[in-house]
């Protein structure tokens, strides 16, 4: 209870004479030295959008939702309306990259979940295009007799037509497995070949569509913010999404081997379980969690 009383007075009166002190003190209003004193990245973009911040400041709580075209134009709506002069090239800087990142999250769920709705479509050229280079980059050596055909068990869907496998994850799900074939080409030959194992083998490519679905979630519940901030200075972009996606796929096959699972039957436990560590590397606020080429 006294819990509840402190947070409402602090809100209600304290933080209104806090901060007017501090202001004195520094001649620097509260988002000054937020911007100021955090780290880049991470610290300064999630500070920024701390829930005293965003609920008694409008201007701001406008802002983050605005369009890349719109930030210049916010950035100097804000300092005015907080009287900071426009000479203060370094918080001007710092808060147009926060904003940046911050809208730019938000739009890039917004192209992946529009992407994640795309059905595959066998009558669509590009869509079996695409298909067809997944299979080229994995199995160069062998030729694909035929496009409804038991050679795509060779590569980890379960049946004769890949098109049945993306139903959940749509077209995402393709354009991950081929974007982590085509930049990380040997690794992805690698991991296929581990994945064929007598015993602690699994399908590649449903366990790759899985993991599209893993890093879409945490896209989705905003658990991918502390990595996109601290990895782009800007504009997350849908490449970057792609490049975490490679990350899981790499992680996710040494933490199987190292567990060592009893069978495929486990995987909804170790899956989940290997979840709660990726889950467990994001809430640090430094975290960037990438391949290098």
């Amino acid at each position: 209870m006294w819990g509840h009383i402190w947070g409402f007075l602090y809100s209600n009166y304290f933080r209104f004479w806090l901060k007017w002190i501090l202001r004195l003190l520094t001649g620097k209003c509260e988002l000054q030295r937020v911007l100021g004193g955090a780290e880049a990245g991470a610290r300064r973009a999630l500070s920024m959008m701390s829930s005293f911040l965003i609920k008694s400041f409008t201007v701001l709580r406008n802002a983050v939702h605005v369009e890349e075209a719109e930030v210049e134009k916010c950035v100097r709506d804000i300092m005015k309306e907080k009287k900071i002069e426009q000479k203060d090239t370094g918080f001007k800087t710092n808060l147009h990259i926060s904003l940046l990142q911050i809208s730019g999250y938000k739009k890039l769920y917004l192209n992946v979940e529009n992407l994640r709705k795309v059905p595959y479509n066998s009558e669509n050229e590009e869509h079996e295009e695409q298909l067809i280079e997944l299979w080229n980059l994995l199995m160069p050596y062998e030729n694909l007799k035929a496009r409804i055909s038991k050679q795509w068990c060779d590569i980890g869907f379960q049946g004769d037509d890949p098109k049945t496998d993306f139903r959940g994850m749509g077209l995402l799900g393709l354009v991950n497995l081929v974007y982590f074939s085509k930049h990380y080409t040997s690794e992805a030959r690698q991991i296929l070949s581990r994945s064929n194992h007598p015993k602690l083998g699994y399908s590649y490519a449903i366990v790759g569509i899985n993991l599209t679905e893993m890093a879409y979630s945490l896209l989705k519940n905003g658990a991918l913010k502390a990595h996109l901030y601290n990895m782009v200075s800007g504009l997350p972009q849908m490449e970057h999404f792609h490049q975490f996606y490679c990350y899981l796929v790499y992680e996710f096959d040494k933490f199987w081997f190292e567990e060592e699972p009893e069978s495929i039957m486990h995987f909804n436990q170790y899956r989940e379980k290997f979840h709660e560590k990726i889950k467990g590397l994001l809430l640090d606020c430094n975290v960037v969690l990438t391949l290098q080429d």
